[in-house]
């Protein structure tokens, strides 16, 4: 696939996937004979979990780390398991927060529902 189709195709556009590539966050792609990117199927896996871990939050850094491991092969297996340990982790404590801001809102948001029926917004 050419640049432009996978841009088209992921909603990624082709500066961020260049960008993607410079920094080790999905694996060199193959070059055509006339020097232009080819992505495989391959590569567009490693472009879906780019952008599914950065949609989540997933810090560049560690995505960068997982590809580097994974590309030193399977002697990198327990260190790449423990970064996405870590990395759920993370989330987790994160949707918690999310949660707890969720439950704030809609409780807010009763009470002026309430309010608007009765008339009367007393203080919280």
């Amino acid at each position: 696939m050419t640049i432009a189709e996978v841009s088209k195709k992921y909603d990624i556009s082709q500066d961020t996937l260049r960008y993607y590539e410079r920094i080790g966050l999905i694996p060199v792609v193959n070059r055509t004979a006339n020097g232009n990117r080819d992505y495989t199927e391959e590569s567009c896996k490693w472009i879906e979990l780019a952008k599914c871990m950065r949609s989540a939050g997933v810090p560049i850094e560690a995505l960068i780390e997982y590809c580097a491991l994974t590309q030193q092969g399977d002697s990198t297996i327990k260190a790449r398991k423990e970064l996405l340990l870590e990395e759920r982790r993370k989330l987790s404590e994160k949707m918690e927060d999310m949660q707890q801001t969720l439950d704030r809102l809609n409780y807010k948001i009763g009470r002026y529902e309430k309010a608007e029926v009765t008339g009367i917004l007393s203080w919280e």
